[in-house]
């Protein structure tokens, strides 16, 4: 294959496109577009540099950027923003280091990522704004933190980035409160019961606001700070102006092999909305393993290979300070809001067996039909949560039932997990809840 493939952004999804193309076609000509001054940067552990568990801000890159160039020969461009998109032509057009600019391609992926969404702050002030997004931003927050002028900082947002930034701060010794609209934590994560035991915990620890403006917080709090973790939306705007089609959240949509509707033009990671296998239908599900999964098919493709990404069912897990918060699939109220005719089945169990030291609860909870088909799982403790999540995940994934997570021939010994374990007590209560057919 010959001619020129340009990748819009220089995230986890576009620097796994661009690799993977560079595999297939050693001859090919591979820019990169990337707005911020990092590429290939692990945006999952920002919270984690916040902190100070990760040192310099180059320890979350994959590789620094001279590596793609000498290494995998792509023309990486930094500080570079796509700002035009004329499919027709094949031309991007962009915003660089040394002005406008066009560049012409054969073929084009889209890995914009997506950008966070926005909360009006009326009487915010001068007072700094952050998201924890881009690695510029962490490093800026960061240094203030450690210059000492945060005291107090208000965390707007009690999602997946909201709960670990809260977090993070704490371990500062700055004094947190946490501000979301809806009336729970993790409302898009999990259900209600599972919410609570996370909303107890986030309690012990730093201020918890639910069902708040956090507009209204600003005058009674004075915080140092705002942190704005109020979720992410789609960067997929020059597509769509394009004549690109979307779906859930104004997410691209793709087939399989990544290609859009419009001739030439693939996307790949958070801008996309892939095939959930368990909804059967896209879904908006932005994550870290998708977005490389599905920019390695992309760059496959784009450069003449072939690839399929199998789908998603939205497996994630979150520390939330002493917590393993884990889902996949569908949540209860995910499954009904889709039509079905979905339960939940609830069990708490341990993580290892009664008489082991450090033994600690694990609730799960399993998502099912009446009828024994299994749709999604939650689970919740100190330990034990974040990897027996895969196991249901994978059942998932092989479309298993109810009574075949049951039947799992799942390891045991005492210091890592009881004779049954939860995940298995979780099934066999599942089926005692089926209806008769």
């Amino acid at each position: 294959m010959s001619g020129r493939l340009v990748v819009l952004g220089g995230g986890a999804a576009g620097m796994s496109a661009a690799s993977a193309a560079r595999r297939v076609d050693p001859a090919l000509e591979i820019v990169v577009l990337e707005t911020s001054g990092y590429a290939a940067a692990g945006l999952c552990g920002l919270p984690y540099h916040l902190a100070g568990l990760v040192a310099r801000p180059d320890d979350l890159l994959a590789y620094p950027p001279a590596y793609f160039r000498d290494h995998r020969g792509l023309d990486l461009r930094l500080h570079a923003e796509a700002v035009g998109l004329d499919v027709e032509r094949r031309i991007v057009r962009y915003r660089g280091v040394d002005g406008a600019a066009e560049l012409g391609f054969s073929s084009l992926i889209v890995a914009a990522g997506g950008f966070p969404a926005a909360v009006p702050l009326p009487g915010v002030g001068d007072r700094p704004c952050f998201t924890v997004r881009t690695l510029e931003d962490t490093v800026a927050l960061r240094a203030l933190v450690e210059t000492g002028g945060v005291s107090r900082a208000l965390v707007v947002g009690a999602g997946y980035i909201g709960l670990e930034t809260a977090e993070a701060l704490h371990a500062r010794g700055v004094r947190v409160t946490v501000a979301e609209r809806v009336d729970r934590v993790l409302p898009t994560t999990v259900d209600r019961p599972v919410a609570g035991i996370v909303e107890e915990h986030v309690r012990a620890h730093v201020e918890l606001c639910l069902g708040t403006d956090a507009g209204m917080l600003l005058a009674e709090r004075a915080p140092d700070v705002v942190v704005v973790c109020a979720g992410v939306r789609p960067s997929a705007g020059l597509a769509v102006a394009a004549g690109a089609r979307t779906g859930p959240g104004g997410a691209l949509l793709t087939d399989d092999r990544m290609r859009t509707n419009l001739p030439g033009v693939w996307a790949a990671g958070d801008c996309i909305a892939p095939h959930h296998r368990v909804l059967g239908a896209p879904a908006f599900v932005p994550l870290g393993p998708t977005a490389n999964k599905t920019g390695r098919v992309a760059g496959t493709v784009a450069a003449g290979g072939d690839a399929r990404f199998a789908g998603v069912i939205g497996t994630a897990v979150v520390k939330v300070f002493d917590l393993e918060v884990a889902r996949t699939g569908l949540t209860l109220t995910e499954a009904r809001d889709a039509g079905l005719a979905a339960r939940a089945t609830d069990v708490v169990s341990r993580s290892r067996a009664k008489y082991y030291p450090g033994v600690a609860p694990v609730h799960v909870r399993l998502v099912h039909e009446a009828g024994g088909r299994l749709l999604g799982a939650q689970l919740v403790g100190t330990e034990g949560a974040a990897k027996r999540v895969d196991v249901v995940a994978a059942a998932l994934h092989a479309g298993l039932s109810v009574d075949d997570l049951a039947d799992l021939d799942l390891s045991y010994a005492p210091p890592y997990a009881p004779v049954y374990d939860p995940v298995l007590l979780a099934a066999q209560a599942a089926q005692r809840d089926r209806v008769p057919a």
